[in-house]
């Protein structure tokens, strides 16, 4: 029998934000995810990444990059379709493809920050899959502290030499290009010192640990960079050299977004898996979906998650219309990412000794 996504449960407040066009591409990316995820799950999470051409097969279907202007190779199309594909890849129960984070991330600093060459060199090329992108931020000791950044890159004559480490960086395995975080500047200027180089993984210096063997999300592609006096040239520089920090903050809301709507859908996911559990699950010669705590316990998680749900897509509601203040999405990360872990736990728990 042919694999398929975990369909969450009605809300019992009805969703505002998809129009038929919406409805129709959640219906594309769901197959997808049914077609080329879901059945390799397993494969995927003892190699430690996807397949290099799932890369590709995303592109030719339009899912990566899609809220791109069409002349950069993108749909031109709203934010309402990212939050389709993280939610259709949390129901699909996957971890592995980094999808978001090339699309949602990476394209956004190059189609804000980059140049005419920049955006048309790279752009269409991370639609179509052609390239796979990751941003390199953390370093070993530094975790989100940025002023503390030790990858520096020196400009030597026309280029930039870059010399450092990072670490936990998604889709860094298959990497065609990063957008590395480095300290430019010299003295105590603090996120003064920071900015943005375009590095191709083909350079010399640069190079790939080992994808990490981590506690969870085993399939997802997460790996340590090495540059040992990588070269790239000026024009590589993305925005104003001492620009890097500001470049970073200014996508932070839709960032958070994007955490909070992993979590939403998770949990969506994982509540609707229960529910199909206990309605299948024998005890004591019925379905342990009889059971009063049972029930309480499902009440009292199906509230917590719709509640979670309204906010969320009020949130989106003002992402839309650029009006999202970052306090806000601060709020629906925090609050909705721990509602994740709690429904998490406690559906596990209804599971007893399969849990």
């Amino acid at each position: 029998m042919q694999a398929a996504a975990i369909r969450p449960l009605a809300n019992m407040l009805p969703r505002r934000l998809f129009n038929a066009e919406h409805d129709a591409f959640r219906e594309t990316v769901r197959k997808f995810y049914e077609k080329e995820v879901v059945p390799n799950t397993a494969r995927y999470e003892q190699q430690q990444h996807v397949d290099r051409d799932l890369w590709n097969k995303a592109g030719a279907m339009g899912l990566l990059c899609a809220t791109m202007p069409e002349q950069y190779g993108g749909s031109g199309v709203d934010r309402l379709y990212s939050m389709i594909l993280i939610e259709e890849q949390a129901y699909a129960m996957d971890s592995a493809t980094g999808f978001s984070l090339h699309s949602d991330i990476v394209a956004n600093y190059i189609f804000n920050f980059g140049n005419e060459e920049q955006k048309s060199t790279w752009l269409p090329k991370m639609a179509t899959g052609e390239v796979v992108t990751a941003i390199a931020m953390t370093e070993p000791g530094t975790g989100s502290d940025l002023q503390a950044v030790r990858t520096t890159a020196v400009l030597d004559g026309n280029d930039y030499v870059i010399n450092g480490s990072k670490i936990f960086i998604t889709n860094g395995y298959l990497c065609d290009m990063a957008i590395v975080v480095c300290k430019t500047g010299s003295g105590d200027k603090g996120s003064a010192n920071l900015s943005l180089l375009i590095v191709e993984a083909d350079r010399a210096g640069f190079s790939k640990g080992k994808p990490l063997n981590k506690i969870g999300m085993r399939g997802q592609d997460t790996c340590e960079l090495f540059f040992d006096n990588v070269r790239v040239p000026k024009e590589n520089l993305l925005g104003m050299e001492g620009m890097g920090f500001m470049m970073l903050m200014k996508e932070l809301a839709w960032e958070r977004m994007l955490v909070a709507i992993i979590c939403q859908a998770g949990a969506e996911a994982a509540f609707a898996h229960t529910v199909q559990y206990t309605k299948q699950r024998q005890a004591f010669g019925k379905p342990i979906s009889t059971f009063q705590n049972t029930r309480f316990k499902l009440a009292e998680l199906r509230t917590e998650i719709d509640f979670c749900r309204s906010y969320l897509d009020r949130c989106m509601e003002l992402q839309l219309e650029e009006k999202l203040g970052i306090d806000a999405a601060a709020a629906a990360k925090y609050k909705i990412s721990e509602m994740f872990s709690k429904v998490v736990d406690e559906c596990l728990q209804l599971h007893g000794g399969y849990g």
